[in-house]
């Protein structure tokens, strides 16, 4: 996990100008990566978990339990990614219209890229490399939603 954390810090550094490199069509398919992340997640889809995630993926996150004051670690690795999406369908389970469906794309190169994704279960920081001229996910570093800020 301590290497996500690293490498996400690293990416987080670059200038607001690096942001924009990427042309519009490399920038649209590392957005359609994020998506097809969110979208299978959200609709209980493992064809785009599979056309997204490398299946070496490294996800870790930190969620609050109910009353609780501290950050739970948690890990996910990608047979865990496709037991959700599938028993996800299985059960008949949709998400709710309301669920937040958010993605922005960080930076592009000509082999990395970085994207966020801000979904009902919180705000996953994605790190994408490309495959074979394919942008893949291989890294994801995540969070339970935030405490709104006080009044």
């Amino acid at each position: 996990m301590r290497t996500a954390v690293l490498l996400l810090g690293s990416l987080m550094l670059a200038s607001p100008a690096a942001a924009q490199q990427g042309s519009a069509s490399e920038r649209e398919a590392v957005r359609r990566a994020a998506l097809d992340y969110l979208e299978g997640f959200y609709e209980g889809d493992s064809v785009k978990i599979v056309r997204s995630v490398r299946p070496d993926v490294r996800k870790a996150g930190y969620y609050k339990g109910q009353n609780a004051t501290t950050y739970t670690a948690e890990e996910m690795p990608y047979t865990d990614f496709l037991s959700y999406v599938r028993n996800f369908r299985k059960n008949n389970r949709t998400t709710p219209a309301s669920a937040p469906r958010e993605v922005s794309v960080g930076e592009v190169n000509d082999q990395i890229a970085t994207a966020k994704v801000v979904a009902w279960w919180g705000i996953d920081y994605l790190q994408l490399a490309k495959y074979d001229g394919k942008w893949m996910i291989v890294n994801v570093i995540w969070q339970s939603p935030p405490p709104p800020p006080p009044k």
